[in-house]
């Protein structure tokens, strides 16, 4: 079993004072922070020498000082490429536990005096590159020149454009660890020498796939033994993952952020302790996550992390933000990344990526969910959102007439007019499900070729979008929501007009962000049954988790499991915890 990961979690203090910045310290610690940066350059006095001083001598938290010299907006006109070797320089003096300078000025650095009263700090090296993702070239130079410096640490950030821009980060993360360099040991203990580091041959490897070693035992050699730590991450919505997944890849630290923030692609602390549990993500765990645009909405991270770790199942779920899945999965090759969960706009699209697709999946012309088969590594598609969907519906008629399914083999559904807008993954499933169950659909779709296409599919009806709030041939019909109309941060929109659902006897909405959406707020008012999308959510998670972890048949036990989690987790308690832990050990 492998050791758990030595990640350090820290967070950026950018404050204008140093008693905000302080506070602060206070707060990262009380969060799960191993260390906090301080951005000296934020604050808005003139003694920099002072403030360094009580910073770094009344810290609570180890340290990274760090002065951004090319900040934007300096009100003071000083010359910030002086000030920041000047604060430094101090930093060094304190003993400061790390500094951070930029590339640019690293030689300027180590070319001074101050070197010699550097004590026990460690001195990170870092270059941002901001805009743009590197190419494999410009990777090759910019690792070049940070390695030379002679940093005790080394440090690339970038923006990434597209999901797969990350996997290079990867890459240098798994070669980039010190091996016993130093001290010429080998694996054994035996006598050895340090191989030179080539960042060339290094950056060459990149346009492999994420799971091919190295063929050349030489080429193998001089990827693994290299010299310092890396700190590497890619910024923006798509660059998640590279703080998630940092402690599997062998990364020395990754940041968080003490509230949401407004840096894309940036995590909270308490989402990285609490949620992801990095601190226990190691180079065996496999990892799940959610492929779909956008992904921000999503709380399957707050249901399966949980869930798997409960499991005994040595894995982490994270948001992928995925513009192309077929360059998704042709980077992304790895055993270890085993399964996804599929949302909108990709799930017609998955077809295509799936090397085996489930008949029902098929015949939907959706999957939800796709597991890459250990013997194999081919990509199997599935679709729980079917069952998840129509038994919802289900058991919220019955349960109205105080019905169970024990008590009849025919489905309250049968013969009911189900009227259903959308006509994309997620109503493929509810169209087919409503069918199979013995239902009358009509399909309401802004395109409406597409509604046409998958009424003929179900023998169904299709009707143009623009007509819905005028369509009542009947009354106790059930509507079911399968656009995105409703979902945060566009809550107030709502696909049917609430003077139109005094038709329905139920409304569905497969929207679970908010739970409560305005069109369920409103057709509660005019006396409908509602059901809210978190009830399909679960319900096709579970499905999910049996797939991810190759278990059969979890069952009601889990169901309740997983609603504990998901209100424990929304409601972002930490002394929930406690009685969450007591509740998972009662119901399973």
């Amino acid at each position: 079993m492998a050791a758990k990961s030595s990640l350090l979690i820290c967070t950026s203090l950018v404050c204008k004072t140093v008693e905000e910045m302080r506070s602060s310290m206070a707060k990262a610690k009380n969060e799960g922070a191993d260390l906090v940066e301080l951005r000296i350059d934020s604050l808005s006095s003139l003694d920099y020498t002072s403030d360094v001083e009580n910073l770094v001598k009344q810290r609570s938290l180890p340290v990274i000082v760090s002065f951004r010299h090319k900040s934007i907006g300096d009100p003071h006109k000083t010359d910030k490429k002086k000030t920041c070797l000047k604060v430094l320089g101090l930093a060094l003096e304190l003993n400061a536990d790390f500094i951070e300078v930029d590339l640019e000025l690293a030689s300027e650095l180590f070319a001074g005096g101050d070197l010699r009263k550097r004590g026990n700090s460690k001195i990170i090296v870092s270059c941002h590159v901001s805009g743009t993702t590197p190419s494999k070239e410009e990777l090759s130079i910019v690792m070049a020149r940070l390695q030379s410096t002679g940093a005790d640490i080394i440090k690339l950030v970038f923006d990434a454009i597209y999901i797969t821009d990350i996997a290079p980060l990867f890459h240098l993360l798994t070669h980039c660890e010190t091996q016993n360099a130093e001290e010429g040991k080998t694996d054994e203990g035996g006598e050895g020498h340090a191989v030179e580091y080539n960042v060339t041959k290094i950056v060459d490897v990149m346009a492999m796939n994420v799971d091919q070693p190295p063929t050349n035992n030489k080429l193998e050699l001089e990827l693994m033994v290299l010299q310092v730590p890396l700190i590497a991450c890619a910024m923006g919505d798509r660059g998640l993952i590279s703080q998630l997944l940092c402690p599997k890849f062998g990364g020395f630290l990754i940041y968080g952020c003490i509230e949401s923030s407004l840096v894309p692609g940036l995590p909270t602390l308490a989402s990285l302790r609490q949620v992801y549990e990095v601190q226990k993500v190691n180079v065996d765990t496999k990892v799940f996550g959610l492929i779909a645009n956008p992904v921000g909405h999503s709380k399957g991270p707050l249901l399966h992390n949980p869930s798997l770790r409960h499991g005994g199942f040595n894995g982490i779920y994270v948001p992928m933000l995925v513009d192309n899945m077929e360059e998704f999965f042709r980077v992304y090759s790895s055993p270890d990344f085993a399964g996804f969960s599929v949302g909108i706009p990709h799930k017609e699209g998955a077809l295509r990526c799936c090397d085996e697709i489930h008949p029902l999946a098929q015949s939907i012309g959706a999957v939800n969910t796709i597991i890459r088969r250990p013997s194999d590594g081919k990509l199997v598609g599935y679709n729980t959102d079917c069952e998840a969907s129509i038994t919802s519906i289900e058991d919220a008629l019955r349960a109205s007439k105080g019905a169970n399914r024990e008590m009849s083999n025919i489905s309250p559904l049968s013969g009911k007019l189900f009227v259903l807008v959308g006509a994309g993954g997620a109503g493929r499933a509810l169209a087919f499900g409503a069918k199979s169950r013995g239902a009358r659909v009509v399909i309401f779709n802004r395109h409406y070729e597409r509604a046409k296409a998958l009424a003929l599919a179900v023998s169904g009806e299709a009707r143009p979008f623009k007509e819905i709030n005028d369509f009542c041939p009947e009354k106790g019909m059930i509507l079911a929501n399968a656009t995105s109309l409703g979902m945060q941060p566009n809550s107030e929109r709502t696909p049917v007009a609430k003077e139109a659902l005094g038709a329905y006897q139920l409304v569905f909405d497969s929207v679970y962000t908010p739970r409560n959406t305005r069109l369920l707020q409103e057709a509660e008012e005019v006396g409908a049954i509602v059901v809210s999308g978190v009830e399909m959510f679960i319900r096709q998670a579970i499905g999910q988790f049996n797939l991810f972890t190759n278990r059969e048949g979890i069952g009601n036990n889990w169901f309740s499991l997983f609603w504990a989690i998901l209100i424990a987790q929304a409601l972002y308690l930490p002394k929930l915890k406690s009685s969450l832990n007591a509740f998972i050990e009662g119901v399973t």
